[in-house]
């Protein structure tokens, strides 16, 4: 019986899954038996769009079709949670597995909370996630340091510290993350500072760090968070689904050192990126006036946000007072109202800062205010707790 807490290498039986997924394919034999079984209306992942740096999400109904969804896609830059809220109702209507990096499950967490998308209806299906790179700099990235032409390359993976790419004629070449990042390139500024690398908010997390011995690079290293997960996992194996085994005790020791690794490595970043000397939440926001007056109120920021769901907004021209709403550059409590509204949710996906056509760094802004307060004010979404607490500040209009 499979309980919360469990972790087992896992391999899909499928032999077509097996050979064109990730790591035995765990991830697409999961959501393709959860379709099959009926166990969910549909399941939300992406698939390889225009080529290997365009992940176009992806809502598949047909068990036939998961199949399009295996392979891992580094340039996948959108938040899921962004696609369920929004676009799909909240999953109100029907039940979906969602496949999730940490900060598509840290986002679906605070929707559910505050009763935007509903929780029992979401499957998360968590992916371990070192980072991810903005499709035209990755492009620019191995055309520069590879010396490859990007529609060469076969494959990408982020292992020990590496950037590695596999071209079509199977030839792979490596360079330090560290080096490609100095220089500008490599994950995206956001992913850098991210201390969340396995998706504990999920319902499983599921991923290659880990798995040693003769299963290397054939199985998946799967961790179980919640009932919901232990229940589809052990209904997926004993259907003969998924095929499991006992993880190697030092596969394990290795797995957390890895998180450590990155975990650290965020650090470094946050340390690089944040001011030190700005003891004080406001005195931080004041230390960053000079980027808001680049604003041009084109409400990029608020329409990527997965967080931002108000059907009346109140920085809308129609309905905020004239000080707040006609100035350009606006006020600068046009992005105090958005501070109030959503910085101590914030999960640091960088949606806002991909978007915005001035390149206000806002990703970065919110993140060191958004630390700023759980600092201040104790609540911490936690390297190993395998839920995030709740915000410390009410949800609205409650």
């Amino acid at each position: 019986m499979v309980q919360i807490g469990d972790m087992y290498y896992a391999w899909g039986s499928d032999d077509e899954i097996a050979a064109n997924g990730e790591c035995g394919g765990a991830v697409t034999t999961i959501l393709k038996f959860l379709l099959e079984e009926g166990i969910v209306d549909a399941v939300l992942a992406v698939k390889k769009g225009s080529d290997l740096y365009d992940a176009v999400p992806t809502l598949i109904t047909n068990p036939d079709e998961i199949i399009e969804t295996t392979g891992s896609l580094h340039c996948g830059t959108l938040n899921m949670a962004k696609v369920v809220g929004t676009y799909l109702n909240g999953a109100k209507d029907m039940k979906i597995a969602v496949t999730t990096k940490p900060c598509d499950a840290m986002t679906l967490v605070e929707l559910i909370k505050r009763e935007e998308v509903d929780g029992d209806n979401v499957l998360m299906v968590g992916v371990n996630c070192g980072g991810t790179m903005p499709p035209v700099k990755a492009r620019q990235m191995i055309e520069k340091f590879y010396e490859t032409d990007p529609d060469e390359v076969l494959k990408e993976e982020i292992a020990k510290g590496k950037l590695i790419i596999e071209t079509k004629d199977h030839e792979e070449q490596e360079i330090s993350i560290d080096e490609l990042e100095d220089a500008g390139y490599g994950r995206r500024t956001n992913c850098r500072r991210c201390e969340i690398n396995i998706p504990r908010m999920a319902d499983l997390a599921l991923g290659n760090w880990g798995v040693i011995g003769p299963l290397a690079g054939k199985a998946t290293f799967v961790e179980v968070f919640s009932e919901k997960g232990a229940d589809v996992l052990g209904k997926a194996i004993e259907s003969g689904a998924l095929n499991t085994q006992e993880p190697i005790p030092k596969g394990v020791e290795i797995r957390a050192n890895i998180d450590k690794i990155m975990a650290k490595l965020a650090g470094k970043w946050q340390a690089k990126d944040f001011d030190e000397s700005r003891g004080e939440i406001f005195t931080t926001i004041a230390q960053y006036m000079d980027e808001f007056d680049k604003c041009i109120k084109c409400f990029g920021c608020r329409e990527s946000c997965p967080i931002c769901y108000c059907e009346n907004c109140c920085l809308e021209a129609d309905k905020g007072p004239d000080w707040l709403s006609k100035d350009l550059p606006p006020s600068p409590l046009f992005h105090m109202e958005r501070l109030i509204h959503m910085v101590e949710s914030c999960t640091n996906c960088g949606q806002c800062e991909e978007v915005c056509p001035a390149e206000i760094p806002l990703a970065k802004i919110w993140h060191e205010i958004n630390l700023k307060l759980q600092e201040t004010y104790g609540f911490t979404r936690g390297m190993d707790d395998k839920k995030p607490p709740l915000s410390y500040f009410p949800m609205p209009g409650k």
